[in-house]
């Protein structure tokens, strides 16, 4: 047996930390996967926010959660929200700030047949919504963000995600990464569990 992939081990700790009711992000919708996740995790009486800038990413995610809602009846509600992460504070609304258990970011391009790989994540919109969900998480919430360092653009934001990480006081939360060694171009994960 090896060891968990990058998401694996990002769905992991944040299915360690969510219960159903819970409120729960997720930063970059793509294809949905990580959407549906926290929306099993969640619960029926639980929220989702999931943002894109993409169209058809938050297509995607509506075709993969309407799927599962044809056979789950416990996901939760979730907003397709078609706007960057860097707005994901003044998009939820003032009640849920302090209160989300779990932020996911899976950083990089839509991973998708057709999608236009020149639009990806940058880091100065990834660094605001990456302070942002300090403000948004409860105390011990945890944030994840796996980063693909192996794609035109992705290794400095990567980088900067990672500096990022090792400069939040110890006081605020903790930082850890998941990574193989012996691929620097293979995806990895960033994670901060807010104290």
């Amino acid at each position: 047996m090896g060891f968990l992939s990058v998401l694996s081990m990002a769905h992991r700790l944040i299915s360690e930390r969510l219960s159903p009711g819970d409120l729960a992000i997720d930063a970059t919708a793509g294809t949905g996967a990580d959407t549906l996740f926290l929306a099993r995790c969640c619960g029926r009486r639980g929220k989702v926010y999931s943002f894109d800038i993409q169209s058809e990413a938050l297509r995607l995610t509506a075709e993969r959660l309407a799927k599962a809602a044809a056979s789950e009846h416990a996901l939760a509600e979730v907003a397709l929200l078609e706007r960057s992460h860097a707005e994901m504070k003044d998009a939820l609304p003032q009640a849920a700030h302090g209160q989300i258990g779990g932020i996911m970011f899976n950083l990089g391009y839509l991973p998708a047949e057709g999608a236009d790989a020149a639009i990806i994540t940058v880091p100065d919109s990834t660094l605001t919504a990456l302070n942002a969900s300090l403000e948004l998480l409860r105390p011990r919430g945890i944030l994840t963000a796996v980063l693909y360092p192996g794609h035109p653009g992705g290794d400095q934001e990567a980088a900067q995600v990672e500096r990022w990480a090792s400069e939040i006081p110890g006081a605020a939360g903790q930082a850890i990464i998941y990574r193989q060694l012996q691929r620097p171009a293979a995806p990895y994960l960033v994670a901060i569990e807010k104290k």
